[in-house]
């Protein structure tokens, strides 16, 4: 079945990269991007001019379609931007959520992050109450939980990866290692592109083991 997603965050690092995947698999794709900045929608995409923090502008736009893919967030996260997690992610996501539910969504995917992990706790705070509220609007909806996503500017963890390797054999450490895995920027792109595919009856959650064998089921 083909599905028409409309993505807030489109332009953004994983919306670049996935938007061009659901074409080619026959989906249509509507991508939400600001003013002043139709040029950077990915081909193929229909431009849709708003704001992603205000709902208002928006939100008539979102039909035809039936999934909402929320990709909206700071980039380069770091604690030092504590703020904008609540300014930026948590009340995008919000508006997001709000426009979905008017238009009444079949399926809400949301992109948040590894949960606990030992750092990084605003941003921890900012995407799982961002769930919470995903969870309370009774939409039909999938989270999915990376915790890097390794691709072209976000390369560094690749030294981490021995690391990884050794963590993930140990029996006290493994079941947080995995969790907090590195996954390939085309491993998140098959993982959304499964969930968009494979919408849940009411939700799901998508952690990294399973984001990692989304590359070859997509």
């Amino acid at each position: 079945m083909d599905h028409t997603v409309f993505i807030a965050g489109a332009t953004g690092y994983l919306g670049r990269h996935v938007t061009p995947r659901l074409l080619e698999r026959g989906h249509a794709v509507r991508a939400l991007v600001r003013a002043g900045s139709e040029s950077n929608a990915p081909p193929g995409a229909a431009v849709v001019i708003g704001d992603p923090l205000d709902r208002s502008t928006f939100e008539k736009a979102i039909a035809p379609a039936d999934t909402f893919l929320q990709l909206v967030g700071v980039p380069r996260p770091s604690p030092a931007k504590a703020k904008q997690f609540i300014d930026i992610d948590l009340r995008s996501a919000r508006e997001s959520i709000a426009a979905a539910r008017t238009a009444r969504i079949a399926h809400f995917v949301y992109v948040s992050v590894a949960q606990p992990a030992p750092v990084m706790q605003a941003y921890q705070a900012a995407r799982h109450r961002a769930e919470q509220a995903v969870d309370a609007s009774g939409l039909p909806h999938t989270i999915i939980r990376p915790w890097y996503v390794l691709g072209p500017g976000h390369r560094w963890p690749y030294l981490l990866l021995p690391a990884y390797w050794l963590l993930e054999r140990l029996p006290m450490t493994r079941a947080s290692a995995l969790r907090l895995g590195l996954v390939t920027l085309s491993e998140m792109g098959a993982a959304i592109v499964r969930a968009v595919e494979r919408p849940p009856a009411r939700q799901r959650i998508v952690e990294v083991p399973e984001i990692r064998m989304a590359r070859g089921n997509a």
